[in-house]
């Protein structure tokens, strides 16, 4: 079977695995299909940028210097958002 023959990524998808993506964590064939959507989608370009950005931001930070009350009030924003 052709690695496009498949049903095409949509962006819900793309957003559930842009962290494999960036880790270099998907499978190729995955991977591939990912991209593809990526040559079409402009605003799913601007999300992965967006996720990357964050990463490096944090890497750089000093997470074990956070308040906990601030890190349990972001994990509560991004549960937030993830059902919305």
């Amino acid at each position: 079977m052709s690695l496009f023959r498949r049903r095409p990524l949509t962006c819900r998808e793309v957003v559930e695995l842009v962290s494999d993506y960036l880790d270099g964590a998907l499978p190729a064939r995955q991977r591939a299909r990912l991209e593809h959507h990526l040559e079409a989608c402009d605003p799913c370009v601007g999300y992965v940028d967006q996720i990357r950005a964050t990463v490096a931001v944090v890497r750089g930070s000093e997470l074990d210097t956070m308040n906990p009350a601030t890190t349990e009030h972001l994990v509560a924003l991004y549960r937030t958002w993830q059902r919305e």
